[in-house]
């Protein structure tokens, strides 16, 4: 896609989103109620199971910038001795990096100078990004969740890094699945990344990974989805947008104002509707409360 057609397609993408502070939730005014009270009946079996991948400690080729935890036993003195003693932990950690589960608030992606809403990106060095920061889903997010495996349509185990996913590929999924997208829906598509990393080691995903192509983001804007995840970054590399860095990242958080969530691990879920035979389930998805923050570790549940 070139520089001039992404532009094209942002600038559709952005007549199509309501604009206003009293439009601030975004592609989130499409989960109503009533559509995450009828996603319940997606969980009827009762099976949950984490999306999330666990943290990583230790420093290495796909982590140059791992958590870091501290574990605060009691001490020597108190060791052995009667009475109350507590274990204490701490962790720090870079929310936007390309190895941890997270989600990303709409205040994550500056374009031309501009958040979301054409808010300026002076807002969010203030600490005043208007409503656009992880504060607008303190509540969390519930609704109905779906799950295309792309590497299941095409018979591979995954999809191998620069690869990308088309939206007649999405298409193409729903159809072999036997479901749709729809209005309100949390849409993860599966690439692989997390079952390739495990099975043949780690590799620089910041400069090459599997993930959608810009093209994706209209189809997703016609069918109202709420939520976007991927268990890579969503985002392909190297950009198949020459001059535009993260184009997936920019019409959903910055055109679209949709919440994307970052390398889950989609493995056991896609096991789990493959022998059940349903790709759609209910998701339940609570980031902490970080106030003004742009993102925040978060570990989604699938219940099927």
């Amino acid at each position: 896609m070139t520089e001039a057609a992404f532009r094209s397609l942002h600038a559709e993408l952005c007549r199509r989103t309501p604009n206003g502070p009293e439009h601030r939730r975004g592609t989130l005014a499409h989960l109503t109620p009533a559509r995450v009270a009828a996603a319940a009946a997606d969980g009827r079996n009762g099976r949950s199971g984490v999306l999330a991948a666990p943290m990583v400690w230790q420093r290495g080729p796909v982590y140059p910038q791992p958590a870091v935890y501290r574990l605060r036993a009691p001490t020597a003195p108190e060791t052995g001795t009667p009475g109350v003693h507590f274990a204490l932990d701490r962790f720090a950690m870079n929310v936007h990096g390309d190895a941890h589960s997270h989600l990303d608030a709409l205040c994550h992606v500056v374009f031309d100078g501009e958040l979301h809403g054409g808010v300026p990106e002076s807002r969010l060095a203030a600490g005043a990004a208007l409503g656009i920061t992880l504060d607008l889903v303190h509540d969390g997010i519930v609704g109905p969740g779906v799950l295309l495996d792309v590497p299941r349509l095409r018979g591979v185990p995954w999809l191998e890094p620069g690869d990308f996913v088309g939206a007649e590929e999405l298409a193409a999924a729903e159809e072999a699945q036997g479901v749709r997208i729809g209005p309100g829906d949390l849409l993860l598509v599966r690439v692989g990344h997390r079952r390739r990393r495990r099975e043949s080691g780690a590799w620089d995903a910041a400069h090459a990974r599997a993930g959608l192509h810009p093209a994706c983001m209209r189809l997703l804007a016609e069918r109202q989805v709420a939520v976007l995840g991927s268990d890579g970054n969503n985002d392909t590399a190297p950009s198949p947008v020459p001059g535009v860095s993260f184009p997936v990242h920019v019409l959903a958080l910055h055109a679209l104002g949709m919440h994307l969530m970052d390398y889950l691990d989609l493995d056991e879920l896609a096991h789990a509707c493959a022998e059940l035979g349903r790709w759609r389930f209910l998701c339940t998805v609570a980031p902490l409360r970080l106030p003004g923050a742009t993102g925040s570790p978060v570990n989604p549940i699938a219940v099927l």
